[in-house]
């Protein structure tokens, strides 16, 4: 009796799942790029959303506003842009996220945006990853952001020192290995190593286009943080 009372439980189920009653979640939401109920929060809270999105090589942050006739865009900033600032590096790993979200910072408070709420979508939270570097780029750009500090990347992570001395300690351990990792910088006369020197000169071009002081990326004391 009990085994097909386990049956019936399972085909009434498998009913409710595909038969008339089951509801077809919305495109975007299929195609994981839409998390509608963390967007309804923001949606209600009336706030400009900072839209932080990632790529394998490169980082967008749109500020958006939501109207009655749908999101409108006030600031558009992609990691390609640093390319003017003198960065020839990757532009998808940690040290152009902070660059990206402090030069959409800068410009976002040109355009008379003074605070937002981060949007990371339906992309995975994880702490220090780069979706944090550049909120944390957007936060030294002088916006104001809930967040809590403790899932920021560390200062020598943000700089690129932690990939400067991976790529030293390659080229002295496995000089074919290191070769092939950074064939890529190798192609374009580039030395891994000079990533946190060229972070600083690009980091100093963004301050100086936009009148701003170039931020202390020393490791802070963490406060105590309370959710709203």
């Amino acid at each position: 009796m009990a085994r097909r009372r386990k049956k019936r439980r399972q085909k009434v189920k498998k009913k409710v799942r595909f038969g008339p009653r089951y509801r077809l979640h919305f495109r975007r939401r299929r195609e994981g790029k839409t998390d509608y109920r963390a967007r309804y929060r923001m949606v209600l809270s009336k706030k400009i959303r900072a839209v932080v999105r990632k790529s394998l090589k490169n980082m967008v942050v749109q500020f958006v506003e939501t109207r009655p006739e749908g999101d409108h865009t006030l600031s558009f900033t992609k990691s390609t842009e640093l390319v003017k600032y003198g960065w020839e590096y990757n532009r998808g790993n940690t040290p152009a996220a902070y660059l990206t979200g402090f030069l959409a910072g800068c410009k976002a408070i040109k355009a008379g945006i003074t605070e937002a709420i981060l949007d990371i979508g339906p992309q995975r939270s994880v702490r220090g990853s780069r979706i944090y570097a550049t909120l944390k780029g957007l936060v030294d750009a002088g916006l104001e952001i809930p967040h809590n500090p403790s899932i920021f990347p560390s200062p020598e992570r943000i700089r690129g020192e932690v990939i400067a001395e991976w790529a030293k300690k390659l080229k002295e351990d496995n000089e074919e290995y290191y070769k092939k990792q950074f064939s890529e910088y190798l192609e374009k006369n580039l030395d891994p190593e000079n990533i946190p020197k060229a972070f600083e000169e690009v980091l100093k071009k963004i301050a100086d286009e936009y009148g701003v002081e170039v931020p202390s990326l020393e490791e802070e004391e963490e406060e105590e943080w309370e959710e709203e």
